[in-house]
Parts: C-alpha cells; structure tokens; sequence
C-alpha cells in the first residue's frame, strides 16, 4: 500500500507571488511541442515547415487549449451550477479544464491557422499530433502532484492512499493516464509519422489513441462525485471518448482509400 506524498501544490512562492506546478506543467507542454516540432521540422517529410511558423502555431494551439478547455468544463460538467454563477466561468484559478472541451478549441485555432498560412487542415493536424501526447503526460503529472482526479477503490500491491479524500487505497489513475495518454500514445504516433502517411491517417491514429486509452483508464478513475456514472455505467469521460474513436476510425479508413482511389 502506497501513501501520496501529499506535495505542496506551489513551486516557488516570492512574497505574493506563487508559481504552481499545474503551471509549470503547461509551461512544460509548450515546451516539448516546440522542441519535438523543431525535430519534426527537420524530417524530409515535413521539409516545408518553418520555426516560425511552429511558433506561431503554439500561440493559436495555447489560446485553443486555455478558451476550449474551460468553456469544454463549463458545458460539459457543470453546466447548471455556471448558468446560475455565470461570473464564475472566469474563475481559471479555482480550476476545472476539460480535455475534450480543450481539443476542441485546439481544432478550431488548427483550423484558423491552417487559412492564414495556406496550408491543407489535415496536414498540419498530422504534423502536430505526435506533438501533443508528451505535453498531455505533463499535464497528468499536474494532477497527480495536485492530488487531484484519484482512482476507484482498489486492493491492488500499487493502491495508494489519498488522505485529502479518505484512507481507501485507490487506484492512482493520475499515473495510468500519464504513461497511456502521454509515453504509450506518443510512442505510437512518433512511430508510425515516422514513415510517409495518406493525409489525415496520422490525426486519425490521434483519435483513436487517445479515445481508447481514455476510455480504458476511465474504468479506473473516480468519476465526478457531482456527475457520477451516467448511462450504461460510463463516465462522462467516456462518453466524450466515444465520438474521437469513430471519428479516428472513420479517418483513417477515408485517408487509405483516398491513397489508392
């Protein structure tokens, strides 16, 4: 049995000023999107990207992510409570981002960036999306220092204690996403991007990827104590990840005819 360290969710504190880890793990995103776009840059096949133009992707992805997110959490989760405290939705610091609401508005700034530079939307789709999974690995890192998203109760050797929320050993679900949604899915897609792909396979590999590992780690996770299991015993969570993974497969099956029509 495991017990969480319980870290101090504050980095660096100078006078009023506080520096979180949640924050860092951002800043840490940003950082290994543009250091893995910059190798990506350097491939044969993705010879006509400029640093630039990597840099001025970031600023579209990072206002998709931020915007996206919270409005995702805000009509997702906690629709009701918002409508009546509608103030609150600008209430960042409190917390509450969504992924999927944050993906979406990653697609619409893609979207947007994709006509100002001329290039194809699934084309540039494919060269972010093995840019992402590392960044997504921080971000469950977050959680965890936070202590925050525990697992399901477990009798597992690895069950660790959360004492902000009981003495059960739970699941550390936090870790599960980490290596599924960050090592496991960025393996793939560096891998398989590796080698010339139909237009679109890589952003359906994406899709698929992240909604199955989702999924999967989901049976592990606490669901929100204000949602709970919603039909057929699925988080909502999961039902978010539905959707990605017919629409990755659907993809991927459009862009390998595509080739050979």
């Amino acid at each position: 049995m495991l017990i969480h360290p319980q870290f101090d969710p504050i980095a660096i504190a100078i006078g009023p000023l506080a520096i979180r880890w949640y924050g860092l793990m951002y800043l840490t995103a940003f950082i290994l999107f543009l250091l893995l776009g910059r190798l990506r840059i350097k491939q044969q096949a993705y010879a006509g990207w400029q640093v630039k133009q990597l840099d001025d992707m970031l600023f579209y992805g990072v206002l998709g992510v931020v915007l996206g997110g919270r409005l995702g959490y805000v009509l997702f989760y906690k629709f009701d409570y918002y409508l009546a405290h509608p103030i609150e939705i600008f209430y960042v610091w409190q917390g509450g981002m969504s992924f999927h609401g944050g993906f979406l508005g990653v697609i619409i700034a893609v979207w947007l960036f994709a006509r100002r530079v001329g290039k194809p939307w699934l084309a540039v789709t494919d060269f972010i999306a093995p840019l992402v999974p590392l960044g997504l690995g921080a971000g469950r890192i977050g959680n965890f220092i936070n202590g925050e998203l525990w697992g399901r109760p477990t009798d597992l050797p690895w069950g660790m204690i959360f004492p902000q929320v009981d003495n059960v050993p739970r699941h550390p679900s936090q870790l599960y996403e980490f290596g599924l949604e960050g090592l496991a899915l960025f393996a793939l897609l560096w891998i398989y991007s590796s080698r010339p792909r139909p237009v679109g396979a890589v952003s359906g590999l994406f899709l698929i990827g992240y909604g199955s590992f989702r999924f999967l780690v989901e049976f592990s996770r606490e669901p929100d104590d204000f949602l709970g299991l919603l039909a057929l015993g699925l988080s909502m969570g999961q039902w978010l990840s539905l959707p990605m993974i017919a629409a990755g497969i659907a993809m991927m099956i459009w862009a390998y005819r595509r080739r050979t029509t």
